[in-house]
C-alpha cells in the first residue's frame, strides 16, 4: 500500500506526517486510552483545547511534531516531537516521543524513530538530536539505544513533569553516528 500523500517520509510499516485539525477527535481518545503506559513519562494533549495549543506550536519553526501512522490504515500508533531546534552553530534540536495504544510495543516507534532521524538529518539538516529520558524508563531507553544513540550523561532534578521534578539521562546522535549507522546497515550480506 502507497504511503499517502501527506507521507514526509515512509518505510515499510509506517510513515510521518504532521498532525491536522480533522485528527482531534482520534488522536485525544487514543491519548486518553493510552494513559496506563504514558504514566509518569509524559503527559500529552487529552483535550480538544489541548490538542489546537499543539497544532499551534507546530507553527513555530522551532518545533515539528509527527504523527506515525500505520501504512495499512492510516491509525496514529504514536508521536514524534522535535524541540527547541536551534539553528546558527547549533543545528540541533530535543527529540520526545510515545506510542499510542493499542500500537505500542509494535515496532511502530522502532521504525518510526529511524524515519524521524532521516527527516531530522535530511530534510531539516540537523547535526545533534538530544533526548532526555527518566532512568527508569527502559522501554524508552531501550528504544533510543537501539537506535543508536548514545548515552551522554545524567541530569538531576532536570524536568518538571507531573508536577514533580524528575532526574533525567541525556542521548543523543549526531548526523556522522546516523551516517555511518546507514551505511553499516546498507552494507550487511543479505
Amino acid at each position: 500500500m502507497p504511503a499517502p500523500k501527506s507521507a514526509l517520509v515512509a518505510g515499510s510499516a509506517v510513515y510521518l506526517r504532521r498532525p491536522a485539525a480533522n485528527d482531534a477527535k482520534r488522536f485525544c481518545a487514543a491519548v486518553r486510552a493510552s494513559r496506563a503506559i504514558h504514566r509518569p513519562w509524559t503527559k500529552p494533549p487529552a483535550t480538544p483545547q489541548g490538542y489546537l495549543a499543539m497544532l499551534a506550536r507546530c507553527r513555530d519553526p522551532a518545533f515539528e511534531t509527527l504523527l506515525v501512522c500505520r501504512r495499512e490504515d492510516d491509525a496514529i500508533a504514536g508521536v514524534f516531537d522535535l524541540s527547541q531546534i536551534f539553528r546558527g552553530i547549533m543545528q540541533s534540536g530535543y527529540m520526545g516521543y510515545y506510542a499510542l495504544a493499542p500500537h505500542a510495543r509494535r515496532g511502530y516507534m522502532r521504525e518510526g524513530l529511524q524515519l524521524m532521524l532521516r527527516y531530522a538529518f535530511v530534510r531539516l539538516r540537523l547535526h545533534r538530536v538530544e533526548c532526555n529520558i527518566q532512568p527508569s524508563n527502559r522501554r524508552s531507553i531501550a528504544l533510543v539505544r537501539g537506535g543508536g544513540f548514545v548515552r551522554e550523561g545524567f541530569s538531576r532534578r532536570y524536568l518538571k513533569i507531573g508536577g514533580r521534578w524528575r532526574d533525567h539521562e541525556r542521548w543523543a546522535m549526531l548526523v556522522e553516528d546516523w551516517r555511518t549507522r546507514r551505511r553499516r546497515r546498507l552494507l550487511k550480506p543479505l
